[in-house]
């Protein structure tokens, strides 16, 4: 369900599901956890081909930015699907994440 990804030392989380929602997202929280467990970390979370975030998906990427961000990491967003962007537009998410059209 989900992939990682060592590009130099950034790390690269995608997922080959096409829902994030609460079938998943413990194993997302355990795996972002893990990668942002040092300080300074840095993490793209490509959401390419996620074509729906329910609101327990939301809550856990809110939740790993916090924890990433609370370890003086960085964490960004890449590819969101039409739909998941148009989402994240509407509850204004776009203003709380770093979101990007690619890598």
């Amino acid at each position: 369900m989900i992939n990682v990804e060592k590009r130099d030392k950034v790390d690269i989380v995608s997922f080959t599901v096409i829902k994030i929602n609460a079938l998943i997202t413990d194993e997302i929280r355990e795996e972002i956890n893990r990668l942002s467990g040092t300080s300074n970390s840095k993490i793209i979370i490509n959401l390419k081909g996620v074509e729906y975030i329910d609101s327990s998906g939301f809550s856990c990427l809110l939740s790993i930015m916090r924890s990433v961000r609370n370890n003086y990491g960085i964490i960004k967003f890449v590819n969101p699907e039409p739909g998941v962007l148009e989402l994240l537009n509407m509850l204004h998410l776009d203003t709380v994440f770093h979101i990007f059209n690619d890598l």
